[in-house]
């Protein structure tokens, strides 16, 4: 077991000691950095004082709007109802919106959680491939360690990279909103809608919600492309393959909703959150039957993986 965890951390060295590996955390403190002056110098400031009547006015406004034009089949009629709703809502509970604030800031964060994902594919691409092509491989297999216990080994290297720059990336915003905006006297409250109508949470929660829910997509996005890797051992395709399905996944599902075997999809199933909100992607969809599809999908996936490694022949 000993010789196991030593695998691992080998892989990580690995990983951690490529000048690209700290880049990309280089790359993504600027992001965070930059979405906070950014917040800053353009983002909402609600105060105790006028928060009321600034969302009293906001509704006036879209009201307005919406009665002196006939727009109940435009994108804005349904965006301008929910934010009525959303408005009317915060006023009767007494709940502020979301302002320039450290917490507030955290809860930004998840909107870049796709950078961990991209970042996390690069690494699991490489992970096998850059063996191959560097020609270490077969100094990598002459060790008296079955190939699928090496393979693990990167396998479990490139997870514990991706958990460790998703948490870069909220303790990041965490810091960088803390120095910028200092923190609430109170931890606010995000509005959130489900079976139940309209509902609040507090941004803590709802963070802590989303990157758990995150974490699942990011396995099987990452376990695809290590299975790509290990197959294929070219970098770029492995790299490539994931990307296109990471960035066209959901559009694919979209396009394709009308069809009754869209719900067997991958990206039909990675995202669990709408169960818990009580609106699944598809009629009839229940949360066992996503769990059932993703454990099919990273069953095939590691089987492919493990099955060719550890068959091919290096020679």
């Amino acid at each position: 077991m000993s010789n196991f965890f030593k695998l691992i951390y080998n892989e990580l060295f690995k990983i951690f000691v490529r000048k690209s590996t700290w880049f990309m955390f280089v790359a993504l403190f600027i992001v965070i950095l930059g979405m906070g002056f950014l917040e800053k110098g353009f983002g909402d400031d609600y105060t105790s004082e006028n928060w009321r009547a600034e969302l009293e006015q906001e509704n006036k406004e879209l009201q307005k709007d919406l009665e002196e034009d006939d727009m109940e089949d435009s994108p804005f009629y349904d965006f301008a109802m929910s934010t009525i709703e959303e408005n009317n809502y915060r006023l009767e509970h007494d709940i502020m919106p979301l302002s320039t604030g450290g917490w507030s800031f955290m809860y930004l964060s998840t909107s870049f959680l796709g950078l961990v994902s991209l970042f996390t594919i690069v690494i699991a691409a490489g992970i096998v491939a850059n063996e191959f092509s560097q020609g270490t491989i077969k100094l990598l297999l002459i060790r008296p360690i079955h190939r699928s216990i090496i393979l693990l080994s990167k396998y479990i290297a490139v997870l514990i990279f991706g958990f460790i720059t998703a948490v870069s990336l909220l303790l990041l915003s965490l810091g960088v909103g803390g120095i910028l905006f200092g923190f609430e006297e109170h931890i606010p409250a995000v509005v959130i809608d489900n079976t139940e109508g309209l509902t609040h949470i507090s941004v803590l929660k709802e963070t802590i919600y989303q990157y758990s829910f995150y974490s699942i997509n990011l396995i099987m996005i990452t376990t695809f492309a290590f299975m790509i890797s290990a197959v294929f051992r070219n970098n770029a395709l492995s790299i490539g393959v994931a990307l296109f399905l990471l960035f066209t996944g959901n559009t694919v599902v979209q396009f394709f909703s009308d069809k009754e075997w869209a719900k067997y999809l991958l990206f039909a199933n990675t995202d669990l959150r709408p169960y818990f909100d009580g609106k699944p992607l598809f009629e009839g969809m229940t949360l066992s039957f996503s769990i059932t599809i993703l454990l099919v999908y990273y069953a095939v996936f590691v089987i492919l993986a493990w099955g060719i490694f550890t068959r091919r022949d290096i020679a």
